[in-house]
């Protein structure tokens, strides 16, 4: 049997924005679990200001339950389905509205705005400048090379080296099409890197502009700990086992 999804009360104003309205405003959004990545913003249905007219579908969560779908209505705007309430959900759930992410223009956490998921607030990021002698390989081939770090912590992840573009063989690198966007730091651009040997995509990674409580690493190169032969101080490192493994 599936376990039920973590529900905490937050304690931040947010809102989903559609159209430059808000589509509900709340001082407690419900934060739900509904798998162990990251939370969920739930809305109080008191707190919702938009119409929603249920359109006879429905969306199973498996932790949450049974929802039905509901188109949300503002200011001349509507989001197909974007909606779902669990009428049969246990309280606080069976009142509450989730909202998709992708179908809203914006959202704002207090006044300022979030990108890609709800905020986790148990998820701390520290980044810390180190002279820490960091040595990247790939096929045998020194791809990277520094004395000037900027290490990033994050929480339930690898320890992220962040190397200034000097430092880094560019030579190697192929462009990418591919981009990410993460909920802390921004959008990050990346690369392939070809070794001779082969070519390793999209292993290395750049924050051009990232947010500003991450400035730090602008502008430097970071690969996937999980897909590289990394030297730390002169000692050979394990590759770790996460989802970019």
């Amino acid at each position: 049997m599936t376990e039920a999804a973590r529900i905490e009360v937050g304690t931040r104003r947010v809102r989903p924005m559609l159209g430059g309205l808000a589509v509900a405003d709340t001082y407690a959004p419900l934060l739900v679990w509904e798998h162990r990545g990251y939370p969920t913003y739930y809305f109080p249905r008191a707190d919702v200001r938009a119409e929603l007219r249920h359109t006879g579908a429905t969306h199973s969560v498996a932790t949450v339950g049974e929802g039905l779908r509901h188109d949300v209505v503002l200011g001349g705007r509507t989001a197909t389905g974007a909606a779902v309430m669990f009428p049969e959900a246990p309280a606080p759930l069976n009142d509450a509205v989730r909202f998709d992410w992708a179908a809203m223009d914006e959202w704002l956490e207090e006044d300022e705005p979030v990108y890609t998921h709800a905020h986790d607030p148990y998820k701390r990021i520290d980044v810390l400048a180190s002279s820490r002698h960091v040595l990247v390989e790939l096929d045998g081939v020194t791809v990277a090379e520094t004395r000037r770090p900027q290490i990033l912590f994050e929480t339930s992840l690898p320890r992220r080296y962040y190397m200034p573009l000097a430092d880094v063989r560019m030579a190697l690198f192929v462009p990418s099409d591919h981009h990410t966007r993460c909920a802390y730091k921004g959008e990050a651009a990346y690369w392939s890197v070809d070794t001779g040997t082969s070519v390793h995509a999209n292993i290395a990674w750049i924050y051009r502009t990232p947010f500003p409580e991450v400035m730090r690493i602008a502008g430097m190169v970071c690969f996937f700990n999980e897909r590289v032969d990394l030297t730390l101080d002169g000692v050979p490192q394990e590759r770790p086992h996460t989802q970019f493994s």
